[in-house]
């Protein structure tokens, strides 16, 4: 099954000398359950990308399919509705709320999607990721790796279907981005998701069966769609 069909998508931002291209006639596909790495230099369209893949932006033409839904054909807040329902999202400034502990944070999605017994599945989910012990604890008194790996735990809390990755390990040491990765993939391989990630570090893109490279908002070799 196709999980996500692209089809000729662009974007164009104004600026002070009129419209500039950052996306620019893009199309591929990911099939469900496969994991792809977005990689080129910085400047190329990554996260524009994945934004607009995972609804956060529209764009000024083109389409995105999501296991058959036209993304763009919702509303915000349908696409809202989505997101909550089939998306997990991996930042690299691991986005947690401040005034809220690791626990709290995991629970958020799980909350706002209506689950139930919201605080006993965010716990072990925090236990799977090694901070049992940390539960309580608010952002600002965890290390960047165990910021990460809450941050992850929330990721895959609604059990999504699909699992976006912005540069994972960016903020983060070597050693903490290795075992930051190995639980990334370890994760996503028991929850069966399809998984994309932005990365300029090739041993990481070297972990996913494909990749998808961008240069100037453009496909370099458009076989690899």
């Amino acid at each position: 099954m196709v999980a996500l069909r692209v089809e000729s998508l662009g974007k164009k931002v104004r600026d002070a000398d009129g419209w500039l291209t950052i996306l620019d006639d893009v199309s591929f596909e990911v099939d469900s359950g496969d994991t792809v790495a977005v990689v080129g230099a910085s400047g190329s369209g990554k996260s524009t990308l994945l934004g607009l893949l995972a609804g956060l932006d529209v764009p000024s033409g083109g389409r995105v399919e999501v296991f058959g839904e036209d993304l763009f054909g919702m509303d915000e807040d349908a696409r809202a509705s989505w997101r909550s329902r089939n998306l997990g999202f991996v930042f690299q400034s691991f986005q947690l709320l401040p005034q809220m502990t690791a626990l709290e944070n995991v629970m958020l999605p799980l909350e706002l999607s209506g689950a139930r017994q919201v605080a006993d599945r965010a716990r072990r989910l925090l236990e799977r990721v090694g901070l049992g012990e940390r539960l309580d604890h608010y952002p600002r008194t965890l290390s960047g790796g165990e910021q990460q790996r809450v941050a992850i735990a929330r990721a895959f809390a609604t059990e999504p279907r699909l699992l976006f990755a912005d540069e994972p390990t960016g903020s983060l040491d070597v050693a903490t981005g290795e075992r930051i990765i190995e639980l990334l993939f370890a994760l996503n391989r028991e929850a069966g998701a399809t998984l994309v990630l932005v990365t300029h570090d090739d041993a990481l893109a070297g972990r996913c069966a494909r990749r998808i490279t961008l240069a100037a908002g453009r496909l370099v070799d458009p076989a690899q769609a």
